[in-house]
Order: structure tokens, then C-alpha cells, then sequence
């Protein structure tokens, strides 16, 4: 079973599992550090916030957990992407100052909302690859 525990169908592949980066707003280091004392003292709370894009062969799945308490998941969203839904699907590279830490994020955009995922420790080739198998798992 994968980190976000969905199940696969019979014949079904995992293509790629895509953890969103929750806490931070950007590849930037400070932002990041700020992001990691954030969850760091939400830990201590006792709070917690998991969220995943899951690609396999046959559809496209976006979760959100919300722990509170240390043990209760408050909130739990499942979302089956439908092709239908789906108008446009890439990636964005933004960049501090234009040229500091550069930060790759995989966004999709339905009839109703738009999302947007920081992917941890991308490149060029791996949001293009990312990309294409989302597209593809829409498509096939």
C-alpha cells in the first residue's frame, strides 16, 4: 500500500504519488524553514496535514487528511479526477528574484477549481515526466 493509502483496482498501476508540500509556500530555503517550524509546532499541537496526488494507469486521485489531536482524522477528502473535468494540465517554474531557488509546481485546472502542488526537489525533466503521465492517466 502506498503512503496514501488508496487501493489499487484489479490491473491497475502506480504510476506516480505526488506528496504536496502543505507547509511551505515556496523552494525558497527560508521559506521552507519557515514552513518546517510551522508544521514543526502544529506537530506539538498536535495537529498534522497530508495531502497527495495519486497517477496510476486508470485515473487520477487527490486526497487531503487532517489530523487533530495527535490520533483523530477530522477530515478526509477523496476527489476522482474525471477527464471530462479536466481543461488543462502543466507545470510552472518560479524562480526568487528570477534566479534564486527555482520551484516547480504541478497544477491542473477543472470547470470549477484550480490546484496547484510545489513539487519537493523537481527539475525540468521530472515535471515534464509528471505532467505526461498525468495526461496520459486522464486520457487513457
Amino acid at each position: 500500500m502506498s503512503k496514501s493509502q488508496v487501493a489499487l483496482g484489479e490491473g491497475e498501476e502506480l504510476i506516480a504519488e505526488i506528496e504536496a508540500e502543505l507547509w511551505a509556500i515556496s523552494s525558497n530555503p527560508v521559506a521552507q524553514l519557515f514552513g518546517e517550524i510551522l508544521k514543526f509546532i502544529a506537530a506539538i499541537l498536535g495537529f498534522k496535514k497530508k495531502g497527495f496526488i495519486v497517477i496510476t494507469n486508470k485515473r487520477v486521485v487527490e486526497i487531503y487528511d487532517q489530523i487533530n489531536c495527535y490520533v483523530f482524522n477530522t477530515e478526509r477528502r477523496v476527489k476522482y479526477l474525471l477527464p471530462s473535468s479536466i481543461k488543462e494540465i502543466g507545470y510552472t517554474k518560479k524562480a526568487m528574484c528570477g534566479l534564486f531557488c527555482p520551484g516547480f509546481y504541478l497544477y491542473y485546472e477543472g470547470l470549477t477549481n484550480k490546484t496547484m502542488v510545489l513539487l519537493k526537489d523537481a527539475d525540468e525533466s521530472k515535471a515534464s515526466k509528471l505532467v505526461d503521465s498525468f495526461y496520459k492517466a486522464l486520457k487513457g
